[in-house]
């Protein structure tokens, strides 16, 4: 379900993640709403997941609609690695 590179955002809440699925597509963005991976935690349950070449893109529009996400995780060969926090 999350490839190799590609980003998953986690969010405060089921409502800002839904906010942000709506915003992406509506921008056009090719992403996912996928419940979190086991290996990482989340309140709320689900998250977007996202190529990392539209990773500039995508914080963008996140930034511009006060819906930065509260985690980000790049897939790597051994996991997932935090790539930055909310602010």
């Amino acid at each position: 379900m999350v490839g190799k590179n590609d980003i998953v955002a986690i969010f405060h809440s089921m409502h800002k993640v839904m906010k942000a699925e709506k915003v992406l597509k509506r921008e056009g963005v090719t992403m996912l709403l996928i419940p979190v991976p086991r290996q990482l935690t989340s309140d709320c349950g689900l998250a977007i997941r996202y190529a990392v070449d539209d990773q500039a893109h995508v914080e963008e529009i996140l930034n511009k609609e006060d819906l930065f996400p509260l985690e980000r995780f790049r897939k790597g060969d051994d996991g997932f690695t935090q790539i930055g926090e909310e602010g």
